[in-house]
Order: C-alpha cells, then structure tokens, then sequence
C-alpha cells in the first residue's frame, strides 16, 4: 500500500531503509494534478526499479509574477488514489515550508544559463531557474538511482541532463514520449484551462508540428520560412503562438547544414491557456 509522506525527515526515513537493503529507487517529480501522461511517467519508473517515489509539489519559483501559481489546480486526493492504483510505493507531498523555509529570495538557486534563456526561457526568464533549483533540492531529499520525465517538456528535459552532468548527480534520467489524446493534443494539466470550443480548436498545434516536420523531410531547409509560415498557420486556427522554432534536438541549437537530428518546438496561447508542445525530426 502506498504511503504518503509531508517531510524531508519522514521521506529520506523511508528511503534510507530500502537502499540499505540494496534496492534502487525510482523518481518521478510532478506538481499534481494529475493526467494519464503523469500515470504513465510512474508505470515507467516501475520498469526501472523495484521502489518508486513520486512528489507533488506546486513550485512557487518557476512562475512568473503574472502566471498561475495561485490557480493551479491542486488536486492532492485524487491524484493520490491514482498513484496507488498503478503502485507507487512512496507519495511525498510537503507543504511549502518544508521546502522553502525561507523566503524565495533568500533561497540558493540552480541555474542552467545558456539553456534556459531560449525557447522558453524568453518569455518566462525565472521559469528554468526555478525548475532546476527544486529538482536539484528534490533529488537531494530522494537520492533516486534514476528519474523519470515527460518528453513533452523537452527543453526542460535537456536542461536537467545538462544540471546533472555538470553538478555531477549520480542520476541517470530517463525520458518518456509525449502521450497524446486520439486527435493529436499533448495531454497537459493546463489543458483544463481549455472552453470546450478551444479544446475542438487545440489539436491544430500538433497538427502544424507535424505539418513542418513534413516540409523538412521533404528537402525544405531554411528553417525561417518553415517556422514563419507555422505562425501564420497557428494565428489562422486561433492561436497567439509565443514561439515556433526548429533546433537541434540535444543541445537546442539553431541547425546548420549537415544537422540531422532535429526537433520542432512550439508555445502558443490558446484563450488562457498556453500550450506547448515538441516533435522530433531525424533526416535522411
């Protein structure tokens, strides 16, 4: 039966008692409110180690002043029950003053410089400092052999493993595809956030992901005229895109000539939602 622990003291208590018994763990970090993408992260972790470890928490520091911290769904019960259900051994759950003691401000912060200012990175600029600073906090309390993330936020993917080869975290980390409703959208938390006229409208972001993944494989090159042509595409189907780029997938540099192995990147405001989404490209 999984149990749910609220501090840093009851979690590493548990933990510590299992990796004296030689057993690897597996983490997988969320905010909570949970979806079949989030389920499917912890099925994963489940493949990849005998104990599993999920934490909920709604982190104050990678939203803006203007976004939705406040907002955000917490759904602590139910999500819960869902993490039981697929087996979960361990549910870590802690207020926010167990992990900001502190005011934020005061607080030591991670940061990934280069990475987390692009894509992104420019319209919300505290966002990744924010992510990497409760990851790396989290992986410090768990101490997970391996950690599992969702490949829908791809960038925030590459981030991580550029954190955890440069800090020297002993973690290996494992992403996990992108699950899909049947018509093409990214299952999202922020999807709730969608009118029932907007989610008819939402699947047209894959749809034009897709579109310019096509546009590539069939010889189109000048990525500037795929990714203007894309907005254009998305501002048709009712979108305010923030962003539509193509770079190369691991490091998130623009492509050169001779790059093959690509991926498409879009964000895009939808009502008050803003959806993002990715898809990879590897060319002949």
């Amino acid at each position: 039966m999984q149990k749910t622990v609220h501090t840093i003291a009851e979690l590493r208590a548990r933990i510590a008692t299992w990796k004296q018994a030689g057993e690897r763990v597996a983490f997988v970090p969320t905010m909570g409110n949970l979806h079949r993408g989030h389920i499917h992260l912890v099925e994963r972790a489940r493949e990849l180690a005998p104990r599993t470890v999920a934490s909920i928490f709604v982190n104050p520091m990678q939203f803006g002043a203007n976004e939705d911290y406040a907002g955000y769904p917490r759904t602590l019960e139910d999500d819960s029950r869902q993490l039981e259900a697929v087996g979960l051994d361990l549910l870590f759950a802690p207020k926010l003053t167990e992990i900001y003691p502190r005011p934020l401000t005061d607080m030591a912060q991670v940061t990934v410089p280069e990475l987390s200012a692009i894509l992104c990175g420019v319209s919300r600029p505290i966002h990744f400092s924010g992510v990497t600073t409760i990851v790396a906090k989290l992986f410090n309390m768990v101490q997970p052999d391996v950690a599992v993330f969702g490949e829908k936020d791809w960038q925030q993917l590459v981030i991580i493993r550029r954190m955890v080869a440069d800090l020297d975290f002993p973690v290996e980390i494992v992403g996990v595809p992108t699950v899909r409703e049947s018509d093409g959208l990214a299952l999202s938390s922020r999807n709730g956030y969608l009118s029932a006229e907007e989610r008819v409208m939402a699947p047209a972001l894959y749809a034009t992901l897709r579109a310019t993944a096509e546009q590539l494989r069939a010889g189109e090159r000048d990525c500037s005229v795929l990714e203007a042509a894309a907005k254009t595409q998305l501002e048709a189907a009712g979108f305010r895109p923030d962003y539509f780029e193509i770079r190369c997938s691991d490091t998130l540099r623009k492509p050169t000539p001779g790059d093959v192995d690509l991926r498409i990147f879009a964000a895009a405001w939808l009502g008050r939602a803003r959806l993002i989404d990715n898809l990879a490209v590897v060319l002949d």
